[in-house]
């Protein structure tokens, strides 16, 4: 069982989908690693730390050369897996909906795709789930982006030329990248207040001592989707949320907005006519910015400014923090395979509750559900 490591070619990824600690558990179970030269450079790790790990390092076509199972953060092009075997395992995050094209090309390669963002929300494969190990690090880095931009400091601060007032931090979404937001908003010494369309997430919000801001009695409410996701709302519900983050928004120095619903556009949570009635110097964090955006006028990659407001619009958060983002990306593509590490075979063998779900091709064919829906 070859498992290939490849360096990430997107542009602007840092991270890289194993490290020496995971190199090493992949290799306690059996399995013989290779790692493309320079693949964990920009997480800081060096071509001699896999190396001491165990792993093999040289290029891409050496690491590909056989290689049954290819990990990677983003989805590699096809081309660039030429050597891989037939119906090798390609195990990352391959943004199906927005690559679709791609996926088609894993399958015309007789590629088994496997897409880590489809991981189902069950306790089981909590310790497999990419979008909650880079959320996370990205709500966290969301406020130190804002803190960056923001031309005042968090904290009250009472001095002897005078008193500092707290920064007013609002988080709007509270999964998990909104409840890593708020607390680390809340450790920077900000007041923060906190919404969601989830009822559910009011419990949550006060415990991490924020303010919960929610509409109230009003029916149509469909926020709770299936495995924990938020879905779309009714008219009546969307309404009634603008009014009120309308009147709330303008007394906020700090915006970060965290909403996005599987296979669909990112929801609008901010109009241009609400930036406008914030004070000049506020910062507006969109994280939905590349699923087409939280907030009226952001731009991915840049930040711009509108009504004085800075409106921030980075790309590939947790890429900012390669180095954590990548062992927790590392660890969670560890945990799946271990869980499914068939030690007769030598190799992972899926179960259909997981596999099913993940799968995106199998057999020069497109087999998931989510996709042929």
């Amino acid at each position: 069982m070859k498992i290939a490591v490849v360096k990430e070619q997107a542009a602007g990824e840092k991270r890289v989908a194993a490290t020496p600690e995971t190199v090493k558990k992949f290799i306690g179970l059996g399995a013989e690693v290779a790692v493309e030269a320079g693949a964990g450079l920009t997480a800081s790790i060096a071509d001699a730390d896999y190396a001491a790990a165990g792993a093999t390092v040289a290029d891409r076509a050496a690491v590909l050369a056989g290689a049954d199972i290819v990990l990677g953060v983003q989805g590699p092009a096809v081309e660039s897996l030429a050597g891989a075997k037939p119906g090798a395992w390609i195990v990352a995050g391959l943004n199906p909906f927005g690559e679709r094209a791609r996926v088609d090309a894993y399958a015309a390669a007789g590629y088994e795709a496997l897409a880590m963002e489809f991981m189902p929300r069950i306790t089981r494969a909590q310790s497999m789930d990419i979008l909650s190990s880079q959320s996370n690090l990205s709500g966290y880095k969301a406020v130190l982006d804002a803190a960056a931009e923001y031309g005042k400091a968090f904290p009250m601060m009472m001095t002897a030329a005078g008193t500092v007032s707290a920064a007013k931090a609002f988080i709007m979404g509270v999964g998990v990248a909104g409840l890593q937001a708020i607390a680390t908003a809340r450790r920077l010494g900000a007041q923060v207040s906190a919404t969601d369309v989830r009822a559910a997430t009011k419990e949550q919000i006060e415990s991490l001592g924020a303010k919960a801001i929610f509409v109230e009695k009003v029916a149509g409410i469909e926020g709770e989707g299936t495995g924990g996701y938020a879905t779309e709302m009714s008219d009546e519900y969307k309404a009634a949320q603008a009014e009120l983050v309308s009147a709330h928004i303008a007394k906020q120095d700090i915006v970060i907005t965290t909403a996005l619903i599987p296979g669909r556009p990112a929801p609008r949570l901010i109009t241009d006519a609400q930036i406008a009635t914030m004070k000049p110097g506020s910062v507006i964090v969109d994280l939905a910015v590349e699923q087409g955006g939280n907030v009226e006028g952001a731009v991915p990659g840049e930040v711009v400014e509108r009504h004085g407001v800075k409106i921030v619009g980075h790309r590939n958060v947790p890429s900012r923090l390669a180095t954590d983002a990548s062992a927790l990306f590392s660890r969670n593509l560890f945990n799946f395979l271990s869980a499914f590490w068939d030690k007769d075979k030598n190799a992972p063998v899926l179960d259909e509750e997981i596999g099913n779900a993940i799968r995106l091709t199998q057999g020069g064919r497109v087999v998931n559900e989510r996709l042929l829906g």
